[in-house]
């Protein structure tokens, strides 16, 4: 059955069975793949490699969001100099080549222009099958550009194609974008976390 699927008497009723539904969903996640996730992050990290990120609607918040948790916030008390892009912030670019162009190639046409055999692409997409990320992703696919795909629902075309897939088992967008987002501040913290020392890690606040 679809999540909510039924009228909820009040809004702190619902609260209680969402935060039941992204604990369910959360608990579902394969932590193997967001293991496989980070070693690729922390390859292309040491060989100063670029990480794009892109997404749409809700999705392209959580890649600019992502562009800010990774740039500044893993090399926060490291050493480590992140190069991170966001191809969904650039918002004069993205209608010029939308409306000259198609809006299907707003991400692949950035990528042609930009990334590198050797670089990294993170898509964010609930159903995975967004036309513009599935090109990004079958771009990077054939580029030597590794992909890590964050999907939902039945995670659409970007999970079979891409390097790796963290799939958040859920069909709720809410659901599925709260987990995108907490997946990105996961991987984001790890990373900060392996060039911290155990005493620094103490004293902070992530």
């Amino acid at each position: 059955m679809t999540f909510p699927g039924r009228k909820f008497t009040s809004a702190g009723a619902y609260f209680s069975a969402y935060a039941a539904e992204v604990g369910r969903a959360a608990a579902a996640v394969d932590p193997a793949a967001v293991d496989r996730a980070a070693v690729i992050l922390r390859t292309a990290i040491a060989a100063r490699r670029t990480i794009y990120s892109c997404g749409n609607g809700g999705s392209a918040a959580i890649s600019n969001h992502l562009l800010c948790d990774f740039e500044k916030g893993i090399q926060t008390d490291t050493s480590f100099r992140p190069r991170v892009a966001s191809l969904s912030a650039n918002i004069e670019l993205i209608t010029a080549i939308a409306n000259d162009i198609r809006y299907e190639d707003v991400f692949v046409y950035q990528l042609r222009s930009l990334a590198e055999p050797g670089d990294v692409l993170i898509t964010i997409s609930s159903s995975g099958d967004s036309e513009n990320v599935v090109r990004a992703v079958a771009w990077a696919r054939d580029n030597q550009v590794k992909s890590i795909a964050f999907t939902g629902f039945t995670g659409g075309r970007t999970a079979k194609l891409a390097t790796t897939n963290i799939h958040v088992p859920a069909d709720n967008y809410g659901v599925i974008e709260d987990l995108h987002q907490s997946v990105m501040h996961i991987l984001a913290h790890s990373l900060r976390m392996e060039g911290m020392t155990a005493e620094r890690i103490a004293a902070v606040k992530f």
